[in-house]
């Protein structure tokens, strides 16, 4: 028999160009895939092992939960011998050969801590002025691949790609990373023909800020979906075009989203060089609004490392610089900062601060978290729902557990509607404190919710 994947897999070539299969593994829908092969009479015990996964795992997956993470569809196409293209993961997806020439994961052997060095060496270069294009910027920078470009643009169709940008944020804040990421990249695909158009300085040096905004967002949806090398890589080309189109305040912006990145990575270390290498540039914009995020976020890299004194000394700062600001005024990249998602800010540090120095910061976290998630409006929900798992973690902190267990299950139900791997990896933490409280039956159902929609191992 001729087949494809391990040595002496079951499964036919031919299946996998079957009409229905090669749909949806190019929607990436696992469930469907697994319950395709089941018709063929590929066991769940044979996909487990084909796959590496528990048989649990892929019974999960067969009833519906979703598989997003990067490194999971890849170890499922490679044990089961699906071709990588078929599910788009020969490059960051289907239509990024059009914006970048390499692939999501180009050196899936180098350790992500060189990669964040090499990250770390890019921006450092760029933010004091060193050469941009033309330098070598490192094997996770993708270049754009030149394609036929109009003639000419002028302000309207640059405003296009602002409007696009703007819309499609709107539905990242809304539904998730995943429910437009698609559409960001299709939206560069068509946005970096501009750059081979003539046009008036004026209308270039727009484009560029436009188009490194779209990167931008490009870089955060790839990280809300668990594509961190696709983040990466359009952080990197964000930051080129921003130094191209002399906007610090937008230079400040990107590299206080790749600092996040490194907080999710729990790396504080890193994560705070490069949130200070934004603060230079936040400093050099003249925004007092730039100065305040990239202060509030360098608090959070401090609470990580437990540190509480300068956690507090940079929240304090933040709360200064916020006041001065004019957040009316502020570019759409910064706009989603005001007074809501300061008290958020705050309640996140003296949350990470109650698990890393003392519980005593919950007395600050729950008022914080308590005015972010009555302000949140449904066009925040997923930042309603990192701050009501925080506010759970705080409550099973202070042996709240009932209250506790409840606003988890809020979390759980909220996060459920939205297409973001982020809101699962946050709840950790949250699975982790009812997990020590495990004889409290609350807590132990929180426990056990959390890990079923999170895909975490539960307790024996």
């Amino acid at each position: 028999m001729n087949t494809m994947g391990s040595q002496g897999s079951p499964i036919p070539a031919e299946v996998w160009d079957q009409q229905e299969m090669r749909d949806a593994l190019a929607r990436r829908e696992i469930s469907s895939v697994y319950r395709l092969l089941r018709r063929h009479g590929v066991s769940q015990r044979q996909i487990a092992a084909l796959t590496g996964q528990s048989q649990s795992e892929v019974s999960e997956i067969l009833k519906g939960r979703q598989v997003m993470a990067y490194d999971v569809l890849t170890r499922i196409a490679v044990g089961l011998g699906v071709p990588r293209g078929y599910m788009g993961l020969a490059y960051d997806e289907t239509t990024a050969v059009r914006v970048a020439a390499t692939a999501d994961s180009p050196h899936p052997e180098e350790d992500e801590s060189v990669k964040r060095r090499k990250f770390l060496a890019h921006a450092a270069a760029v933010t004091v002025g060193a050469a941009v294009f033309g330098a070598d910027s490192g094997s996770w920078v993708s270049h754009p691949t030149q394609t036929p470009a109009p003639g000419r643009i002028g302000m309207t169709d640059v405003r296009q790609v602002e409007a696009a940008t703007r819309a499609l944020r709107a539905l990242d804040y809304q539904y998730g990373g995943g429910s437009c990421r698609d559409a960001v990249v299709a939206q560069l695909s068509w946005g970096q023909q501009m750059l081979g158009a003539s046009s008036t300085d004026v209308v270039r040096q727009r484009l560029y800020v436009a188009l490194a905004d779209l990167h931008n967002l490009a870089g955060w949806t790839s990280f809300d979906t668990g594509l961190m090398d696709s983040a990466r890589n359009h952080f990197g080309q964000a930051l080129d075009l921003a130094k191209q189109g002399e906007n610090e305040a937008l230079m400040a912006n990107i590299l206080y989203r790749m600092g996040r990145v490194y907080l999710h990575q729990n790396a504080p270390d890193d994560a705070l060089k490069v949130f200070q290498l934004g603060q230079l540039a936040a400093q050099n914009s003249g925004s007092e609004l730039a100065v305040g995020i990239l202060c509030a976020n360098e608090a959070w890299a401090y609470a990580k490392m437990g540190s509480d004194e300068q956690a507090l000394k940079l929240l304090g700062r933040a709360r200064d610089e916020f006041s001065r600001a004019n957040v009316a005024e502020a570019p759409a990249w910064a706009k989603f900062f005001n007074e809501i998602d300061l008290s958020s800010m705050i309640g996140t540090v003296h949350t990470e601060l109650a698990q890393t120095v003392d519980a005593k910061y919950t007395r600050t976290a729950i008022p914080a978290l308590s005015k972010a998630i009555n302000n949140f409006g449904d066009e925040y929900a997923r930042s309603r729902s990192f701050n009501l798992t925080s506010m759970a973690i705080n409550h099973l902190l202070e042996g709240d557990i009932d209250h506790g267990a409840k606003i988890g299950r809020q979390a759980v139900d909220l996060s459920e509607s939205l297409k973001s791997v982020r809101t699962k990896q946050r709840m950790e933490p949250l699975r982790q404190e009812a997990e020590k409280r495990r004889n409290n039956p609350e807590a132990r159902e929180l426990a056990d919710r959390v890990a079923r929609f999170t895909g975490a191992d539960t307790a024996a």
